[in-house]
């Protein structure tokens, strides 16, 4: 137990950081980060590095399309621009659109704002999950990805620790379960932990990093 525990320091220490705040969002219960929070879920969500999905967040974000209204009001071109100037070529013709009509869902769904969203799904995170598969662009590993960073600012899905990440503690030797890693990560926010452990899973050096500096 005390060398696990010294695993999850190492890690944390060396990569516990959320991707929101990677890429520039201050997370909180609020229609902007929020929205920003979703788009950043669908460009992770995407086969491509993680690196290049948080510059295309940002560079969504400088180029003003942080809100569901203007980003439904962009044009395709605009829209394509700022994805290419993150770097996000591969996907981003059908990401352009994606975007653009998941924003007008949620303009005309839930007038803009993920918390009310929130509270249809009834503090029920099945539904959350279920929810946000509604946006075009959004599966099961985007949802996940969203839930993950979220569950700072949204407490009924925490813990929240998904396949990918319940992955990176197995790549690191730690119990695959919930409920044992928060307890080794001590006051920990979940969140944090979360995007520490996605981090062992997709990259290997990350892991060996934090398993050779426990001893």
């Amino acid at each position: 137990m005390d060398r696990q525990r010294r695993v999850v320091r190492a890690l944390l220490d060396a990569h516990g950081r959320t991707y929101a705040d990677e890429a520039g969002i201050r997370l909180r219960d609020t229609p902007q980060p929020l929205y920003r929070l979703l788009v950043l879920a669908h460009l992770l969500s995407a086969r491509i590095r993680a690196s290049v999905a948080l510059a295309t967040a940002r560079a969504l974000h400088e180029a003003g399309l942080r809100d569901p209204h203007r980003m439904a009001e962009a044009d395709w071109q605009e829209r394509v621009d700022a994805l290419g100037r993150g770097g996000y070529r591969r996907y981003d013709e059908r990401t352009a659109t994606q975007l653009g009509e998941a924003a007008e869902l949620l303009n005309e769904r839930w007038s803009g704002d993920l918390r009310r969203l929130r509270r249809e799904a009834d503090g029920k995170v099945s539904e959350l999950r279920h929810l946000l598969q509604e946006f075009p662009g959004i599966g099961p590993a985007g949802a996940d990805i969203f839930l993950r960073e979220a569950q700072g600012v949204w407490p009924e899905a925490a813990p929240y620790l998904d396949a990918k990440a319940l992955q990176g503690a197995e790549r690191l030797k730690l119990p695959a379960d919930t409920e044992r890693l928060v307890e080794l990560a001590g006051g920990t926010d979940p969140a944090v932990l979360a995007a520490a452990l996605v981090r062992a899973a997709v990259d290997k050096d990350v892991a060996e990093d934090a398993m050779r500096r426990a001893g």
